[in-house]
C-alpha cells in the first residue's frame, strides 16, 4: 500500500511500513489492534500517563521474572512509549507535535474526553485532512457516551452471558475479555479501510469503533436468529443450537469435543462407536433430527465414549474424517500448536510473545522491538510525515 511516509519498495520491513500511529489508547481493544498493525510494519508510538502509564502495567500477577505486568507484554510489542501529560498546555502541544507527523491517530478515551483536551477528530482532521482518526468507545457517542465501557459490562448487558453457561445455571463470562479483541480487530478493519480510501483520494476520516457493536456483529449466528426469526437463545453449556452432536463428551479419562458438522461425519463416528445403526435411526438420521433428539443422542455417544481415553479418540475419530480432540489446558494447546507447525510462541526483543496469527508470502509480521518501559522513548526524535509526490 503506498503510504505518505514509504522509504523504499523493500516488502521485508512490512507491509504497513511507512505508516505512523499516534496510539492513545489503553488497556487491551486499542493496544490490541495497534500491535497486531505493528507486527505488520506500522511504526507506533504509545503516549502514556507520566508515572503510571498504561492501567495494565500494574495488573499483576502474573508477571514476568522482571515483575512486569504479562497482561501488558501481551499487547504492547512494537511500539515506543512516550510520557506525556495530556493535562498541561506542554503535554497536549507535544501531542499534537507528534499527531502532526503521524498518520493515524488510536484512543479510546471515553466519548468528549479528547475533544477537551482540543485533540478531538473534529479539530485534529480540520488541522490535516488526511489523517485517519479511530475512536474506540464502550458504547457509542450517543445517549452511552457516558458508560464505561468495560469488557464485563459489554458481555453482560450486550447478550453474550445469557448464551454462555450451563442450562438453567448462572450466566458465565468468556474467560478471556473477547469483547476487547474483536473490538481490537473490528477497529484494524476500520483502520485498514480509512487508509485504503486515503490512498485513492487523498483524504483521511474518521473511524468509529464500539464493544457494543463489536458484541453484538460477533454474536453471528444467534443474533442473526432474533434480528432474522425473532428467537431469543437461553445457555445450553457446551451445546450447539443448530448442530449436533457439537459438545464436550466424557471419555474415559478427561473431557473431549466432538464437532461433528454432517451427515457423513455422523455415519463415520457411528461406526467408530460401533453403534453403525445410529445413523438409520429415524432421530437421527438428518442434523435436524439430531437437534431435535439431542438428549436421546448425547446419552447414546456419552455411553460409547466413556469405554475409551481422550486421547484414543483424538486419535481414531480424526482420522476417519470425525472432528475430534481434548479439552485442553492452555500449556497443551501450545504444545499441540507447535506440534501442527504453527510456532505459536516467538521472540520480541527477549520476550517471549504469542505470534501474529496472519501469514503472509511476502510481508510476514515483524517481532521488532519488546514492549517499551514507560516513557522509554520520550526524547526520541520522530521524523515529519512525507507527503506523496505531486
Amino acid at each position: 500500500m503506498p503510504t505518505s511516509r514509504d522509504t523504499g519498495d523493500d516488502e521485508s520491513v512490512g507491509a504497513l511500513h511507512g505508516i505512523r500511529i499516534a496510539d492513545f489508547s489503553r488497556v487491551l481493544a486499542g493496544p490490541y489492534a495497534t500491535m497486531l498493525l505493528a507486527d505488520l510494519g506500522a511504526e507506533v508510538v504509545k503516549v502514556e500517563r507520566p508515572g503510571s502509564g498504561d492501567e495494565t502495567r500494574s495488573w499483576r500477577p502474573p508477571a514476568d521474572a522482571s515483575g512486569t505486568s504479562t497482561y501488558f507484554l501481551g499487547v504492547n510489542r512494537n511500539k515506543r512509549s512516550v510520557a506525556l501529560d495530556l493535562t498541561t498546555g506542554e503535554g497536549r502541544e507535544r501531542a499534537r507535535e507528534l499527531i502532526a507527523r503521524s498518520d493515524v491517530v488510536v484512543e479510546n478515551f471515553r466519548p468528549g474526553t479528547m475533544d477537551r483536551l482540543g485533540l478531538g477528530p473534529g479539530e485534529l482532521l480540520a488541522a490535516d485532512p488526511r489523517l485517519v482518526y479511530c475512536s474506540v468507545t464502550g458504547f457509542g457517542t450517543g445517549a452511552g457516551a457516558a458508560l464505561p465501557g468495560y469488557d464485563l459490562l459489554v458481555q453482560a448487558v450486550g447478550g453474550l452471558m445469557s448464551v454462555t453457561g450451563e442450562p438453567g445455571g448462572e450466566p458465565v463470562k468468556t474467560g478471556v475479555a473477547l469483547v476487547d479483541v474483536i473490538t481490537g480487530l473490528h477497529a484494524c478493519l476500520g483502520i485498514l479501510a480509512a487508509l485504503r480510501h486515503r490512498e485513492r483520494t487523498g483524504r483521511g476520516q474518521l473511524v468509529e469503533v464500539s464493544l457494543l457493536g463489536s458484541l453484538l456483529s460477533a454474536l453471528a449466528n444467534q443474533a442473526s436468529g432474533y434480528v432474522a426469526a425473532g428467537v431469543v437463545p437461553g445457555r445450553l453449556g457446551n451445546a450447539h443450537p443448530s448442530i449436533a452432536p457439537y459438545e464436550t463428551f466424557h471419555a474415559a479419562d478427561r473431557p473431549i469435543a466432538l464437532a461433528v458438522g454432517n451427515d457423513r461425519q455422523f455415519a463415520a463416528l457411528t461406526a467408530l462407536l460401533g453403534r453403525p445403526g445410529l445413523a438409520d435411526d429415524a432421530r437421527f438420521r438428518t442434523n435436524p433430527d439430531r437437534v431435535a433428539h439431542r438428549a436421546d443422542l448425547r446419552a447414546v455417544l456419552q455411553e460409547r465414549l466413556r469405554t475409551r481415553t481422550a486421547d484414543h479418540w483424538a486419535e481414531v475419530l480424526p482420522a476417519a474424517g470425525v472432528p475430534a480432540g481434548p479439552v485442553n489446558a492452555l500449556d497443551e494447546a501450545f504444545a499441540y500448536a507447535e506440534r501442527l507447525g504453527l510456532q505459536a510462541v516467538v521472540d520480541a526483543g527477549g520476550t517471549p510473545q504469542v505470534a501474529h496469527p496472519v501469514r503472509f508470502g511476502a510481508t510476514p509480521a515483524r517481532y521488532r522491538l519488546a514492549p517499551p518501559g514507560l516513557g522509554e522513548h520520550t526524547d526520541a526524535v520522530f521524523p515529519a510525515r512525507r507527503e506523496p509526490d505531486a
